[in-house]
């Protein structure tokens, strides 16, 4: 049996071998060392694309589609992270992108400042655990004290929340354009927004982003219903209907095939006629229950008979079929129609309204607009630019401000940009450090010169001197106006809340909480083991033969 790896002299001088051949371990200082170096590269990668001077990332992948974004969990997720430290890096990018949408540069950076001042502090032999506490303790101050200077806005306070959408698009390539932008993502989100308990409920999938190549980021719209990919069906409907009146059908409108073998004999011509025609009135009496109901619009989940559509057509009923199933709840909500399953059932009542149902050409695409819905608690964002990388990027940057925006109306706290609240907290900690004991001290103190990585980082991109800029930040700071920060379109300090630069404080928070647990996490490991590639059967199950005994055959 083979067996390698760990060895260590037993008491009768014989080595005892527990790894499987093939596995490696690599331990202490030199395990520290190597998940140290990755996840500071990670946040090394990250670091330039931070900001509004940060520069973008062309990303490539195996099948040569080509990807260019600043945005910090778009690059993680396209970049094949293998050394398993860089790969919870990635995690948390992830997760702050799912959680709050924004800071999903700011979160890497952060965890990579505090890994590698946590290195410093290895280097004379402050133990690792240590570290660990002084930054759960660092960390919950932090967060308390960006509490304290959170400003509270109004309640749906349309400028506010403008302020911070514009504020997270201001990063990103859509940047000029960001005014425009960020007033239709904040309708959107204000149109589906729902009040439970005086707080304000967002479901984001309540807002539909359709991106299509062509015109220019100008002509970005929102649009108060649905739009779907899809064509009318048949050339002989009307392809525009106002004041619509919309059956959603959840069921086919063709005669089902049933479900076991059924022979029919026919033995002359008349019985063939008689048995297509009852298939067509079976079909003409689906399409007159639902013109009865006064429906001029059909929305179909399923299929479509030829012959359903003749009679469709016939009609006037503009139709469209095969509709995702996700798109029939956003137009019930849009609408105020109910997704019927069974023909019988459908009434007046179950149909839904809207201004106007139009197909209209996109590009080389036909596309049917459901628009001017009463109460719309479903919208659509239809995003144009001028090719495809850029509605691709406009997309992504749509989706970070409409979380931003979101975070701010479920939890209406900002704190403004630029580098201000993390400079203010890192002053603050520094102040607090005397209270606690021993070498936690030092953690605690690292943890402060961690946050400040983030203004140095704007800096940076923005050109401007590292040294001076820390130095003149602290100056001011401690002179007490809490809202200086990096302004970094003018590569100057400044007063960040003049700008009208804000962000939602729960992107702040869990910007601090992520990056403190994921570096605890990597400082805490101090063994490798990584298993060899395994001979025997998937999932490394298997027994050598003649079990355990055998231990002396090597």
């Amino acid at each position: 049996m083979n067996m390698a790896t760990i060895q260590q002299g037993s008491a009768g001088g014989m080595p005892v071998l527990i790894l499987k051949e093939g596995a490696t371990q690599t331990k202490g200082r030199d395990a520290q060392k190597n998940n140290i170096t990755a996840a500071k590269l990670i946040a090394e990668v990250i670091r330039t694309s931070l900001g509004p001077r940060g520069m973008d990332k062309m990303l490539v992948d195996t099948l040569g589609d080509v990807t260019i974004t600043n945005d910090g969990a778009t690059i993680l997720k396209e970049i094949d992270v293998q050394h398993p430290a860089a790969k919870m890096m990635v995690e948390i990018s992830k997760a702050t992108d799912n959680e709050v949408g924004d800071g999903t540069s700011s979160v890497v950076i952060l965890a990579g400042a505090l890994i590698e001042k946590a290195e410093e502090l290895i280097g004379k032999d402050v133990h690792p655990t240590i570290i660990v506490d002084g930054y759960r303790k660092s960390a919950i101050k932090a967060i308390e004290i960006l509490n304290s200077m959170g400003q509270k806005i109004r309640e749906n306070d349309k400028e506010d929340l403008i302020k911070v959408a514009r504020t997270s698009m201001q990063t990103k390539l859509v940047s000029r354009e960001s005014d425009q932008i960020a007033e239709l993502v904040v309708s959107a989100c204000l149109q589906v927004s729902e009040k439970s308990d005086s707080l304000s409920k967002v479901d984001i999938d309540d807002i539909k982003v359709e991106k299509k190549a062509g015109g220019s980021l100008h002509d970005t719209k929102l649009i108060k219903g649905i739009v779907l990919d899809k064509e009318v069906v048949h050339g002989g409907m009307p392809k525009k209907v106002e004041k619509a009146k919309i059956a959603l059908l959840n069921s086919a409108l063709e005669i089902e095939k049933t479900e076991f073998d059924a022979k029919i004999n026919i033995s002359s011509p008349d019985q063939m006629n008689l048995f297509l025609e009852e298939e067509n009135k079976m079909l003409k009496n689906m399409v007159n229950k639902i013109t009865a109901t006064g429906a001029n619009v059909v929305i179909c989940q399923k299929g479509l008979d030829d012959i359903a559509q003749h009679y469709l057509a016939k009609a006037e009923v503009l139709t469209v079929r095969r509709v995702k199933e996700s798109d029939m709840a956003k137009l019930a909500k849009a609408t105020g129609a109910r997704v019927v399953s069974n023909l019988d059932d459908l009434t007046a009542k179950d149909l839904g309204s809207a201004d106007l149902v139009e197909e209209r050409k996109i590009e080389t695409d036909k596309w049917v607009f459901v628009e001017g819905a009463k109460h719309p608690k479903a919208v659509t964002i239809l995003i144009r630019g001028g090719s495809q990388r850029v509605v691709d990027e406009a997309e992504r940057s749509v989706h970070d401000a409409l979380m931003v925006t979101k975070d701010v109306l479920e939890r209406p706290v900002i704190v403004a940009g630029g580098g201000a609240p993390e400079a203010y907290a890192a002053a603050k900690l520094r102040e607090w450090v005397s209270t606690l004991s021993g070498r936690e001290q030092l953690a605690a103190e690292k943890f402060a010169e961690s946050l400040e990585v983030i203004p140095l980082t704007l800096a940076e991109n923005a050109g401007m001197d590292p040294i001076d800029t820390i130095t003149d930040l602290r100056s001011k700071q401690s002179k007490g106006s809490k809202w200086t920060g990096i302004d970094v379109r003018n590569g100057k300090i400044a007063d960040i809340s003049k700008l009208e630069i804000f962000e939602p404080l729960v992107v702040k928070e869990q910007i601090i909480k992520s990056a403190t647990e994921v570096a605890s996490m990597i400082l805490r490991i101090d063994d490798v083991i990584a298993s060899g590639k395994s001979g025997g059967p998937p999932g490394g199950g298997g027994m050598p033969p003649g079990g355990m005994g055998g231990m002396g055959e090597m």
